[in-house]
């Protein structure tokens, strides 16, 4: 069993204390100044506490009697002449001793500081107004030296007899002594300095820890002037993650930090939960963007403004002396989040997911509607088609994000020939300027919009086709210099596709995409996949971008070049449909199964030397299912009173599963 001996008295040190009776092999003293601090340590099996203040000679006896392993000094940065006495007695015994340092505050032009008690009370006496002392009871007498002491000065000291005799022996009077236990939050400070009518704060700095920076942000709004009793020389020493890291490496302690990741809902504190509520309020430190945290931070809370999920995990691990973080996210922790990609990074930590209420939530139920039966869409941070979602779905919800977001969604709908469309925009929900404005596509586009909105739109006439095989006059033909480009017709590319069986996140290739009709369904159909045309001639390609434009397939990616080529840098396909290999079938099937040993293929032939090469591949690469099918497709075409069928050229489809793939 480790021996460890903390001297405190500070945040830091309760901190470090509670952290360390949850470890098994390391047996805690804790030596505190009065028994009032004994009461904040934790009760532990492995922590004991000694209070009362112990003399130089009374520490090197405990040291020699006890043998510690390590002595940790996490005093306060002011009381100065205990930490000599602790030093001392470390160096007498041959103890090892470490110093636990406290970070000072960023100073700021508009304080006053001086050096010490003795330097603030001159100073003091030569300017006007109620004094405000937040330094503790020990040097009250120094103070009273103060012009107009006994009327001036107001003391907030411990709720102790010793600091109660303290201010008597001072002179302050009853009335002015303001006994309370810390931390106190900038809206207590500001209180306390109105209640009193101060004029001058006068404080040490403590950091943040101390509370430093609720004070000096409450004498500023009260209109206090600051006097800051500067530190003593620190001696050298660790911050507060270091020592946890030297506690892990000499110890084997290990520490896990505690997240809570937070919806915080639409952002007002009325729609929060009261376990979020919770959360923020015992949350060490508050971590999310500036717009979160300026909705959510209490008052004189530590904030840490940062977005990305690596940058929030980063801050983390390196501040562990906020035992307990909280990382506020907007809306709903499992809805558009950033949880998803923040969760991995904190596997070390303690974790708690709070949900919140989502935005889509908050707009359904002011317009009093159900949403389990609407399609969710993002555009906030992100570049998406959402035309071919309105077009299938009775009801699309959208966040949209940027200046312009929902008056350019309006715009694209009415571009899109989706003009007549409901939308209703919701903005800053929850807010008291909470607005919902109802109208057609039409009617709102050009309109001004927040930012950040809610967007509920409803298409009562969805017109997607859910079956592959769309008609041929869907697709733009066109003649270029190589003569008519080609295209796979409509029955065969329903029977081609239905062969393919693409999932929903397929990765796929038209090989000779012509026209691109192929490409277009397979992009239709794999909506959260990636499609890949291929195509070498100039004028295909130029008609395959038109295609593309006219079906919104924004999930469709056009390769100018000739396979296998052209797909050197293209990722691993799943499903691969060759309409035409410019003589290169063999390279092409082995590009094909070199990048992914289970594709699915579909190739189509007509021509007999096609069919040869195509049969004689089959027997040459190891497939492990092979089918050949012919089609011969006859169409009805008028002849004056009569309907007559025109048959077309036989067409053979080749399936080929690689490596026992579905």
């Amino acid at each position: 069993m480790y021996k460890i001996c903390i001297f405190a008295g500070t945040t830091e040190a309760r901190r470090l204390v509670e952290l360390l009776s949850s470890q098994r092999y390391v047996a805690v003293t804790a030596c505190v100044a009065t028994e009032y601090g004994e009461t904040l340590l934790p009760d532990a099996d492995n922590v004991t506490v000694r209070s009362g203040r112990i003399p130089v000679d009374g520490i090197i006896q405990m040291l020699s009697d006890t043998k510690f392993d390590l002595v940790i000094d996490a005093t306060h940065p002011y009381a100065a002449s205990i930490t000599e006495s602790v030093a001392r007695a470390c160096a007498e015994t041959g103890t090892e001793y470490l110093r636990l340092l406290r970070e000072e505050s960023d100073k700021v032009s508009d304080f006053t500081c001086v050096l010490n008690a003795e330097a603030a009370a001159l100073f003091l006496s030569k300017t006007d107004g109620n004094i405000l002392l937040t330094t503790g009871s020990k040097d009250l007498k120094t103070y009273s030296e103060v012009k107009d002491f006994t009327d001036r000065a107001y003391a907030r000291v411990l709720p102790l007899d010793a600091s109660l005799a303290l201010c008597r022996e001072a002179g302050v009077q009853p009335s002015h002594i303001l006994a309370m236990q810390g931390p106190f939050s900038e809206e207590m400070d500001m209180a306390m300095l109105r209640a009193v009518s101060a004029k001058w704060l006068v404080t040490k700095d403590g950091g943040e820890a101390g509370g430093f920076a609720a004070k000096v942000a409450a004498a500023r709004k009260t209109g206090a002037n600051v006097l800051v009793i500067g530190r003593p020389k620190q001696r050298e020493g660790k911050t507060f993650s270091q020592v946890l890291d030297l506690l892990a490496a000499r110890f084997g302690c290990a520490f896990r930090p505690e997240v809570r990741i937070i919806g915080i809902g639409p952002g007002s504190r009325e729609m929060m939960t009261r376990e979020v509520c919770r959360a923020i309020e015992e949350a060490d430190c508050l971590i999310g963007a500036q717009r979160m945290l300026d909705a959510a931070a209490r008052e004189g809370q530590k904030t840490f403004a940062a977005v990305a999920p690596q940058e929030i995990a980063d801050h983390i691990h390196a501040h562990r002396e906020f035992r307990r973080s909280a990382v506020v996210m907007s809306g709903d922790t499992g809805f558009f989040s950033g949880t998803r990609k923040l969760l991995p990074l904190l596997s070390d930590c303690e974790v708690d997911v709070l949900p919140g209420l989502s935005s889509l939530a908050c707009l359904c139920a002011k317009l009093q509607t159900s949403y389990e039966d609407i399609h969710v869409v993002s555009l906030h941070g992100r570049a998406h088609d959402i035309v071919p979602e309105v077009r299938a779905h009775e009801r699309v919800f959208v966040l949209v994000g940027g200046e312009d977001g929902a008056a350019h969604l309006c715009e694209t709908l009415v571009e899109n020939g989706l003009g007549k469309v409901k939308l209703s925009i919701g903005e800053r929900l929850s807010y008291p300027d909470e607005k919902i404005t109802t109208g057609t596509a039409e009617a709102l586009r050009g309109g001004a919009f927040a930012p950040l909105s809610a967007v509920l739109i409803e298409n009562d006439r969805p017109d997607a086709v859910v079956t592959h095989g769309l008609p041929d006059s869907a697709f733009l033909r066109g003649e270029g210099e190589g003569g008519v480009v080609p295209m796979t017709k409509s029955e065969v590319r329903a029977i081609a596709l239905s062969k393919l069986r693409l999932s929903e996140r397929a990765v796929c290739y038209d090989i000779g995409a012509g026209t691109g009709s192929v490409a277009i369904e397979m992009a239709l159909q794999a909506k959260k996949g990636r499609i890949f045309a291929i195509e070498r001639r100039a004028d295909a390609v130029e008609l395959l971008k038109k295609n593309q434009t006219a079906f919104s397939a924004e999930n469709l990616t056009i390769v100018a070049g000739t396979a296998p080529e052209a797909c050197d840098d293209l990722p691993a396909p799943t499903h691969a449909f060759i309409g035409g290999s410019a003589g290169n079938l063999r390279s092409i099937l082995a590009v094909l199964l070199q990048k992914n040993p289970q594709v699915r293929i579909v190739a189509t032939a007509v021509s007999l030397e096609s069919v040869a090469e195509l049969t004689a591949c089959m027997k040459e690469f190891s497939f492990a299912d092979t089918e050949v099918v012919s089609v011969q497709i006859a169409r009805s075409r008028k002849a004056g009173a009569y309907q007559l069928m025109t048959g077309q050229n036989p067409v053979y489809v080749f399936t080929m599963q690689a490596g026992g793939g579905v």
